[in-house]
């Protein structure tokens, strides 16, 4: 028969759950107030609802924009690193390269500088280098979502290769015996097993990408702008407004519970897959 869990251990969990989500309800707290209430004694009971801020975010055209940007770039920048991370850890994984192990640890040495390091050479190549006559990568969503390869490709690799790695080289053989191409092997039958480590790579690289500031507001200024650094243009020096922010904070969450939603199933499986090993 199986026991009941001790109250200790529920009460911790509810306290730590409260702790966890304390910050997002406070955060909707401030969204639905208005200004001069902000500056007030502050109450963590919501007893009235100020929806203005949310009708002023959803209709302000440039915020949109911004929103769709952030989601092509984002998207675009996860299939992409997940698709290159596939193939390398698949090569890394199956072929007897030299110096294979070299080359998957210089892959992760790309992110332990930080990205302010970065920022002038991508400055300099985005506005005078990859440059055709007036046609500049600088301030264009392909220019983001080749960036942000430069940082989430390394990390895709090392997430997705214990996924490739933990699968049998006997069934690529068997594959191979039956007359199946390379392509086939990976197509029909790793691509299908390594689907759980596919999914946490895809929604780890999407998180990042999406939340990232510092790049995008340097290397954008208008047509590529991302909502992360829309919430810096409401922080002025005649104030700062905080419900509008805050609104925007929320809604900008909306898309990832929902990508977390979708591939949730696969997260644990993908992070465990290949971890223990007899």
């Amino acid at each position: 028969m199986r026991q009941s869990r001790p109250f200790a251990t529920v009460l911790l969990w509810i306290a730590l759950s409260f702790l966890t989500l304390f910050p997002i309800y406070w955060l909707f707290v401030i969204s639905v107030k208005p200004a001069v209430d902000l500056f007030t004694t502050p109450s963590i009971i919501l007893d009235t609802v100020f929806w203005d801020n949310y009708a002023s975010v959803l209709t302000n055209e440039t915020l949109r924009r911004y929103m769709i940007n952030s989601i092509i770039i984002s998207s675009g920048n996860a299939v992409l690193c997940t698709t290159l991370a596939f193939m390398a850890c698949y090569a890394l994984s199956r072929y007897d390269l030299a110096g294979k192990e070299n080359i998957f640890f210089w892959t992760i040495t790309n992110r332990m500088a930080p990205a302010a390091v970065f920022l002038l050479p991508f400055f300099l190549l985005f506005t005078q280098v990859f440059t055709i006559g007036d046609w500049k990568l600088y301030d264009t969503r392909i220019g983001m979502i080749l960036l942000y390869c430069t940082f989430n490709l390394p990390f895709a690799i090392w997430t997705l290769r214990p996924t490739i790695d933990g699968l049998p080289k006997e069934l690529d053989e068997a594959a191979t015996v039956d007359g199946a191409s390379t392509w086939q092997v990976i197509r029909e039958v790793i691509f299908p097993l390594a689907r759980p480590g596919l999914a946490v790579t895809l929604i780890l690289t999407w998180v990042f990408a999406w939340n990232e500031f510092l790049l995008a507001a340097t290397l954008t200024s208008f047509n590529a702008r991302t909502i992360t650094t829309g919430l810096s243009e409401y922080v002025t020096t005649t104030g700062t407004e905080w419900g509008t922010m805050a609104s925007i904070a929320i809604i900008t969450l909306i898309p990832a519970l929902v990508v977390f939603a979708v591939v949730q199933r696969h997260i644990v499986a993908g992070l465990t897959f290949g971890a223990v090993k007899e």
